[in-house]
């Protein structure tokens, strides 16, 4: 299993690591942490040291209560970080967390090599065009709504099979237009309660019957520090235990803020040979 970056193919076989950089001020763990040139790269060199395979970058908070960004000011403040990084690591494979197809096309434009769209599409019709037209990876997350109203839009019969639905959609209407690359994310906290993350991580073996990688995105999140009445900082724990049951159902890419621990997470895993 392998996806294409850049002329580059990335063998999935063995799991990856893809660490999160937020240039947002707002992000619900580490927002306004990384504002300045230095620091940005200074953790980027960091998570590429631990072992990142892949750098996500965002530019807009998708936590629930977030603070609308311009189009325009996305874009202001992806570019110069992916122009950025790549002038000290040019090798860098980076994604870029947005659901705007202007932004996609802007970021690709200036080096991106993957896009990472929690909506898949939902909230930009022009998305997959933009796909389509660069020949990128595209990573598309279940999600309904928005984020300021996902939290409301629980109500589910079967969420699992519910799912599946929605990514065959997805992936039917991709490859129509000749998208080769695709990744599933089931989108952990996004338009589900904690019950049904549990849910949905019981059962991700079943994203498997669609014979495309599954990303992980659980770091930190409220379905950990809510569970164990911690906070987001205190959740480092609970967030490598849940990234290694998704490794057991078969993920083959963790999005973390800690990839140190998510790197040695992997290592151990694969020396079980399950």
């Amino acid at each position: 299993m392998t996806i294409n970056c850049k002329g580059e193919l990335i063998d999935l076989s063995i799991p990856k690591v893809m660490g999160i950089l937020n240039v947002t001020p707002n992000s619900f763990f580490d927002g306004g942490k990384y504002k300045n040139e230095d620091e940005i790269i200074s953790q980027v060199d960091k998570m590429l040291s631990e072992g990142a395979t892949f750098i996500d970058i965002g530019a807009y908070s998708s936590k629930p209560s977030a603070e609308f960004v311009s189009e325009q000011e996305e874009i202001d403040r992806i570019v110069p970080a992916i122009e950025l990084i790549l002038k000290h690591f040019p090798e860098t494979l980076l994604s870029i967390d947005t659901f705007r197809a202007e932004v996609a096309k802007a970021s690709i434009e200036s080096g991106a090599a993957i896009i990472n769209d929690i909506a898949a599409g939902e909230l930009d019709d022009k998305m997959f065009d933009v796909i389509a037209k660069y020949n990128v990876p595209y990573i598309m997350m279940h999600m309904r709504g928005n984020p300021q109203t996902m939290q409301s839009l629980t109500q589910y019969d079967d969420i699992v099979k519910e799912m599946l639905f929605y990514f065959s959609e997805k992936v039917k209407k991709a490859r129509s237009l000749g998208i080769n690359d695709l990744i599933l994310d089931p989108g952990f906290g996004f338009a589900k309660t904690t019950d049904q993350n549990y849910e949905v991580m019981q059962k991700m073996e079943l994203f498997n019957l669609l014979e495309l990688p599954v990303l992980a995105g659980i770091s930190r999140k409220s379905m950990i520090y809510k569970t164990l009445d911690i906070t987001a900082q205190e959740a480092l724990n609970g967030t490598t235990f849940l990234n290694t049951i998704a490794l057991t159902k078969g993920t083959k890419i963790l999005r973390v803020h800690d990839v140190k621990e998510a790197v040695e997470c992997v290592a151990l895993f694969n020396k079980l040979d399950l």
